[in-house]
């Protein structure tokens, strides 16, 4: 079986603000002694699970992160009759079980991932204590943590503080997408219009502002642990196959959130490199020490890409026992010999191989 598939996806963006820092700005990083506009992994991250591509592929097998497990509860509780300060006490028992809840609040202090069976089981003692009019007891909360197979936890990963045997190892690494060339954090100033301003008395506009973009070809790379995701899906080799191909499928085309109404910015991948075998997995980031300049940038990149691939295998050995390319490139020449192509589909079938 096929013990890593690393991913590395070429993403070309127009100007856009994908991914904010706190003063609202494109996120950036210096790499080879140059600025780049960076996305980080944790928005790539929640972009792919939280697509409609991820919830039509797993929705019944993905999980939530929340903070609101005992406010649901005590709502449920209502709902089905019980005395509102009774809710309060018995679901800040459930809340409990999950985190830590601070004084006289039902939301736990950090984010809990909950896969569906843990909440499948929250529901049902809910039921059961507004049937029973009682408080919980110890057994049934003890029974509420499970190992989930929730795909997204098997994937990403999850950290229990207050229950770290219910920890999860993350399947998956995803690193920071960064420009493969230099890159600037440019200024949009813009105004807005009151539609009902005549002009009679001023023709100023009613709103001034600016707002930070910019503009690049991104690359983004995903390593996926096989072993450690059908391990933590309790050895089900058919959803880690459905997994894999969900994430994949919403790597190459969903595009992160940020201010998609002000700059509509959405995009494909216009280059996919897939490696599968047990050979130790490294990012191709390298290939971009130097920045990428002149008038094809696309080309430019693929083709260093490929040469780090070359340069790599030489120096280490083969770097993946199989290859396949996607290109989206109209003046792309070909995958080099060696590298399987084709289209999506194909790309799915070649992840399934020798699993």
């Amino acid at each position: 079986m096929t013990h890593f598939i690393q991913v590395h996806l070429l993403t070309s963006y127009p100007p856009a603000n994908l991914n904010r820092d706190d003063l609202g700005r494109p996120k950036t990083a210096m790499m080879g002694g140059r600025k780049r506009l960076r996305v980080s992994s944790q928005s790539l991250k929640r972009t792919w699970r939280t697509s409609e591509l991820f919830e039509e592929a797993l929705g019944a097998h993905c999980g939530k992160r929340t903070k609101k497990i005992g406010v649901n509860a005590a709502a449920d509780l209502v709902a089905k009759g019980v005395d509102e300060k009774k809710a309060h006490e018995w679901a800040l028992e459930i809340a409990k079980v999950f985190g830590d809840v601070e004084k006289g609040k039902l939301e736990t202090s950090q984010l809990v991932h909950i896969g569906p069976e843990e909440q499948a089981a929250v529901d049902a003692l809910v039921a059961t204590l507004a049937e029973q009019s009682r408080a919980p007891e110890k057994a049934e909360l003890d029974g509420l943590r499970h190992h989930t197979s929730a795909v997204d936890v098997g994937l990403f990963g999850r950290m229990l503080a207050a229950s770290p045997a219910f920890n999860v190892d993350a399947a998956c690494q995803v690193a920071h997408a960064i420009t493969v060339h230099a890159a600037e954090v440019e200024d949009d100033y813009f105004t807005a219009v009151d539609d009902l301003n005549t002009g009679d008395e001023h023709r100023g506009a009613a709103h001034v502002g600016d707002a930070g973009f910019g503009a690049g070809l991104f690359y983004s790379y995903i390593c996926i642990d096989r072993r450690q995701l059908e391990k933590n899906l309790n050895g089900d080799r058919e959803l880690a196959d459905r997994a894999i191909a969900a994430l994949l499928e919403a790597a190459v085309r969903t595009s992160p959130k940020g201010k998609q109404n002000s700059f509509g910015s959405r995009a494909h991948a216009s280059y996919v490199l897939v490696e599968a075998g047990d050979q130790q997995p490294r990012s191709l980031s390298v290939s971009f020490l130097k920045p990428v300049s002149g008038d094809n940038q696309a080309l430019d990149a693929i083709q260093r890409l490929e040469r780090q691939v070359s340069a790599f295998d030489g120096a280490y050995g083969a770097g993946a026992d199989r290859r396949f390319v996607l290109s989206a490139e109209p003046d792309y020449a070909g995958a080099p010999e060696g590298m399987a192509s084709g289209v999506l589909g194909a790309l799915i079938e070649f992840l399934k191989a020798d699993r």
